[in-house]
């Protein structure tokens, strides 16, 4: 599918997505808590519907109800022999250890982007809590059999926070007693915050969590709530952000739905857009952002690395050199989101420099119309669309139904605010 985005003036009131990073913590924990739980304001991204696929191989019963899904589940009791992750990096670094809990065998798959990934992790750290691993030299597919025997463990956190958090559920499912998982070099630290938030909420049992540094399982059980539980998915910053900054780019618009007291690792948008002096106020209920000369920034991505394509877009408008923190966390996404990006806005005439582990984006200039390819990435697909939004011409994104991943309602949101937006090879939006 093509994208044509022409240059527009946006006005109106938006609700924010659903947080996959919350939707997909909430399938996970309803299996493993059991019992029934009542998700609400779900997401429907293609990485929502592959975690409710999973938990419903795993062994949960799932129904569409009006509040949202309802959940019920007697814990791990798989009904298939393979799971599929789709492209979600989440969804396999997180049930991968999850599944080990099982004494059957299981296959877990993937596609596109996802098969690309290394899996390293898992052939390394699940043998040594007593499960049996099989992979395609480091990549999917997976052949895991358990079950999985807590014991203590040290791991490395640099690349993803995700790998943690699948351990982390997993040890609580397994009643982790009087054991440490150590981390070295934990990244995005947030997305651990929501994590124990999620299994806090779902009473299962949690960790001491011990500066980030040791997350220890001591002899205490989890609160162990009975009855229907109610889980109500945040709003995602991930993809609010580009929404605010196509705001600071295009506006006037306010967002709605993004809780401020959030653990989300992309609030941190809210900082880069104070930063680069964005027209920005806020109160309990929504954010509402105003366009403005804006300035370059610098700001540390480290912890937050799926915001580099919404403040790359942001930078574009922002006079002078912006400097970025972090590049060194984007090689294993979608795509090697460094040189995509830096690839892709250079045909909209925005140079970027990569230099170590920073990304120096020079803005200011007039971003030019041009044809673009979102790599199958759906943040690169998203940047793209609101970097175009004061563009000189239109800009055309090839491959534009990569959004679909993480917030496939993003074309229509966009043009309800009065984007100027067609699409080809697919219905009408009003349809």
């Amino acid at each position: 599918m093509k994208a044509t985005i022409n240059p527009s003036k946006l006005k109106g009131t938006i609700q924010a997505p659903a947080s996959k990073s919350s939707m997909q913590r909430a399938c996970a924990a309803a299996l493993l808590a059991g019992g029934r739980t009542i998700i609400q304001n779900p997401g429907h991204s293609n990485d929502d519907k592959a975690a409710l696929g999973i938990i419903q191989a795993l062994g949960a019963s799932i129904e569409n109800i009006s509040d949202g899904w309802q959940v019920d589940s007697d814990g791990i009791n798989p009904i298939s022999n393979q799971i599929n992750c789709g492209e979600s990096g989440l969804s396999i670094r997180m049930f991968a250890s999850i599944v080990a809990l099982s004494s059957n065998e299981i296959k877990i798959e993937g596609q596109g982007s996802l098969l690309k990934r290394p899996m390293n992790f898992f052939d390394e750290t699940l043998p040594k809590l007593g499960v049996k691993v099989q992979s395609n030299d480091g990549y999917l597919p997976l052949i895991i059999k358990g079950p999985l025997k807590p014991a203590n463990i040290e791991v490395d956190g640099s690349l993803s926070s995700q790998y943690l958090t699948g351990l982390l559920l997993a040890y609580s499912a397994a009643n982790a007693t009087d054991v440490s998982i150590v981390v070295r070099q934990l990244k995005s630290r947030p997305y651990i915050d929501l994590t124990l938030d999620v299994m806090q909420r779902f009473g299962m049992k949690v960790p001491e969590n011990r500066d980030y540094h040791e997350f220890y399982f001591g002899k205490n059980a989890g609160s162990s709530k009975t009855g229907t539980r109610s889980y109500t998915v945040e709003g995602d910053w991930s993809g609010g952000a580009f929404l605010l900054v196509a705001a600071a780019i295009a506006g006037p618009i306010t967002v709605k739905g993004l809780d401020i007291a959030s653990t989300q690792a992309d609030k941190a948008i809210l900082d880069a857009l104070m930063a680069a002096n964005a027209g920005i106020s806020m109160d309990a209920k929504s954010i509402q952002l105003v366009p403005t000369t804006m300035s370059a920034f610098e700001f540390d991505a480290t912890d937050c690395p799926d915001l580099f394509p919404p403040l790359v877009a942001l930078a574009a408008y922002c006079k002078g050199p912006t400097k970025i923190k972090g590049i060194s966390r984007l090689t294993h996404k979608e795509s090697n989101r460094a040189i995509t990006l830096r690839e892709e806005f250079a045909k909209m005439k925005v140079s970027i420099d990569l230099e170590d582990d920073y990304m120096i984006i020079h803005g200011g200039n007039e971003i030019s119309g041009a044809q673009v390819h979102s790599r199958h990435d759906h943040r690169i697909a998203m940047a793209c669309a609101v970097a175009a939004l004061r563009a000189n011409g239109q800009v055309e994104i090839e491959e534009a139904q990569a959004v679909d991943k993480s917030y496939p309602d993003f074309y229509r949101h966009l043009e309800s605010l009065g984007a100027n937006v067609s699409l080809s090879n697919k219905i009408k939006l009003h349809e």
